[in-house]
């Protein structure tokens, strides 16, 4: 499967407009890391850390109780979704208790809840800008657990961890993605027809 045809299935099972951005943002955040995997010399493949991005929870909105497996079994009978992005799908999602062993597996659990935590806090700016949000205020907002409450602190520093990155540094990384994503066009805030 490729990103046009993540991208149309994810916009056919999700009418929320901002739980389509959560995937667009997450879709950023993961096409940056696997660039930054590559040029650490590993070899990952982009357009499936894009499609990971787009699907990982394209299945939430209409049928919550089976998130993810719902998703990953419709996408393993309809679809031709790599095995990797499955698994991948599964792990983002700690109840699930998937081991994420792969590279990818454990960037989408890294990335996920993080993107929110940013998008959150551009929406509360007046100008709603991501370009002048700075790495200090997205740590200032990580350390108070009454702003964007639905956000996973622990999750988002396990993640790190898995990762390997400092949890400053990986904040810096998925802001900056989103900086990217916003620079080319396409703010953080909604969905923009024909992304």
């Amino acid at each position: 499967m490729n990103r046009e045809q993540a991208y149309a299935l994810m916009v056919q099972h999700t009418p929320s407009e901002s739980l389509q951005r959560h995937m667009l943002n997450v879709e950023a955040a993961m096409r940056w890391y696997a660039r930054h995997w590559n040029a650490q010399g590993m070899n990952e493949d982009e357009e499936q850390y894009a499609v990971a991005g787009l699907l990982h929870d394209f299945d939430y909105e209409l049928h919550p109780e089976e998130h993810p497996s719902w998703g990953v079994n419709y996408l393993r009978e309809h679809t031709d979704v790599a095995e990797p992005v499955l698994d991948a799908i599964m792990g983002h999602a700690a109840y699930t208790s998937t081991p994420r062993q792969s590279q990818i597996s454990k960037t989408l659990f890294a990335v996920d809840e993080l993107t929110g935590l940013i998008q959150a806090a551009v929406l509360v700016r007046p100008d709603k800008d991501i370009q002048q949000l700075e790495l200090k205020s997205v740590k200032k907002r990580f350390k108070a657990p009454s702003f964007a409450a639905g956000v996973n602190r622990e999750e988002v520093a396990q993640g790190a961890e898995e990762l390997d990155v400092p949890l400053e540094e990986h904040m810096a990384n998925v802001l900056k993605a989103l900086q990217e994503l916003d620079a080319a066009g396409n703010g953080v805030a909604a969905p923009e027809a024909g992304q």
